[in-house]
């Protein structure tokens, strides 16, 4: 951690009612997290997306709850009468929270004081995504009662279908073009700092291609109709056993992706990238990620560069998981008649959805499992950005104006559709981030630290307004 500069006067009048009515601000996260929004359910979509619509209009501005063919989108913005306009993409649909071992409720947003942690908020969405929005909204009611303006004119647009692959926001975006390109970026706000404070700041994101495989019983053998008594599978082919064969072709024990062709379109980091990776390789701990993933080793027994490199720069996948036959108690035995394998491929530059897929039906054609079906849930693209942005620069500048030095990395290695933000027709230069630590998203206990979310809404001030400023810092 670095030295923290003194702020503008602007600024630190912010920053001071952040303080004053913090408890205010705890409790609207707490609001947000106690609404159920279960994009897989459609549980409390629709009651979330008004509890948006009315915070963005508490901002003096306008906002409407926009149909899609599945779940809406929270549509909405703020005229400042400012010369820089901010677009503002988020989410506030949530995972399901079905995992047996919650130590609260997990819509219930109980404060829990956790090991090495202190005081954190409890509850699905706390990190994804919703204690970072209200975050933001909380920080730009701040700027209104601290100075009775903000800084920026502000769009946004929160689906709610993020979790689902962001089917029809695609849709959306074309739909509204002409009013989103007069944005002059675009902005997702993420805590950024991982357990021990440290600030990481990815430059991009990898895209995905989320597929389901289902084997039947069919021409090349395997039972037709039924299920049927393990005994006949000394002469009836079985479709769980086929499927694994065909998973072996496209991933190893290691889970390397086998599928060779998808590399012709890889392309290596470029001169800046490498320099960020030499760079990240002084700084990079390695024990730290680690335990914050609960693992004892890399696979290959990566470290170190070598494991930078795979983790930004290859394509990977991942068998999800795999279901056939039955697992319940006692002894069933039965031969299958069908199994299903979801798994998703991680993509990089420059390696796009359609290719991935032209080479998955490839290989399993070639392979001879052409009679597997494939079933595509969800495909998007890359995104990338570069540090002499003026939004990477004004956030940037915001880490190390509140004393942070940040670990920049090439790109995170999860998904998310700013591809629709970043290439045509809108063409906006991009950031994430914010100060601040959650973690353990799409999982039990997910949570953000009460002090986390007090950094996270002063670092979104100051962004604010350095994103205001021409060259994304101050003077």
């Amino acid at each position: 951690m670095g030295r923290r500069v003194a702020f503008p006067s602007e600024i630190a009048a912010v920053h001071k009612r952040i303080e004053e009515v913090f408890g205010e601000h705890v409790a609207r996260v707490q609001e947000a997290i106690r609404q159920p929004s279960v994009s897989g359910t459609g549980e409390g979509i629709r009651e979330m997306a008004e509890l948006l619509r009315g915070w963005i209009e508490e901002l003096g501005g306008w906002a409407r709850v926009v149909p899609t063919a599945g779940h809406p989108v929270v549509y909405g913005g703020v005229d400042a009468d400012k010369p820089t306009t901010l677009l503002v993409y988020s989410m506030y649909d949530v995972q399901p929270a079905e995992e047996p071992d919650w130590i609260a409720p997990p819509f219930a947003a109980e404060v829990v004081e956790l090991p090495e942690l202190g005081k954190c908020i409890v509850g699905r969405g706390a990190t994804n995504q919703k204690g970072p929005l209200v975050g933001l909204l909380n920080a730009c009611r701040a700027c209104l009662e601290a100075r009775g303006e903000l800084p920026v004119n502000l769009l946004f647009v929160v689906e709610g279908e993020e979790e689902l692959g962001s089917p029809h926001l695609p849709e959306f975006v074309e739909e509204h073009k002409e009013e989103l390109a007069k944005a002059d970026a675009m902005f997702w706000p993420s805590f950024s700092q991982d357990r021990k404070g440290k600030v990481i700041m990815p430059l991009g994101c990898k895209g995905i291609v989320f597929v389901e495989l289902r084997c039947r019983g069919g021409a090349w053998g395997g039972p037709v109709e039924r299920n049927l008594h393990s005994s006949h599978a000394a002469w009836v082919a079985s479709p769980v056993a086929r499927l694994v064969n065909a998973l072996a072709a496209l991933v190893d024990a290691e889970g390397q992706l086998q599928i060779r062709e998808l590399w012709n379109h890889v392309r290596g980091p470029t001169p800046e990238e490498e320099a960020l990776l030499r760079k990240l390789a002084e700084s990079f701990d390695e024990s730290a990620v680690k335990q914050e993933l609960g693992i004892v080793r890399f696979k290959l027994g990566l470290h170190g560069v070598e494991a930078l490199r795979r983790y930004f720069y290859e394509p990977s996948i991942n068998i999800d998981g795999i279901a056939a036959g039955y697992v319940g108690p006692g002894t069933k035995t039965v031969l299958p008649r069908e199994a299903v394998a979801r798994l998703d491929v991680r993509l990089v530059p420059d390696l796009e959805p359609d290719q991935v897929l032209t080479a998955l039906h490839r290989c399993l054609r070639e392979r001879g499992f052409d009679d597997i079906e494939v079933i595509v849930h969800d495909r998007y693209t890359w995104a990338q950005s570069h540090l002499s942005d003026r939004p990477v620069q004004a956030m940037l500048q915001t880490y190390r104006m509140h004393g942070f030095e940040p670990e920049i990395w090439p790109r995170a290695a999860g998904a998310a559709p700013f591809y629709l933000f970043s290439r045509q027709p809108l063409n906006l230069p991009w950031t994430r981030g914010g100060l601040g630590h959650g973690g353990r998203a799409h999982a039990a206990n997910e949570y953000c630290t009460v002090k986390g979310l007090l950094l996270f809404e002063q670092s979104m001030a100051t962004f604010l307004h350095l994103i205001a400023t021409e060259r994304g810092e101050w003077g």
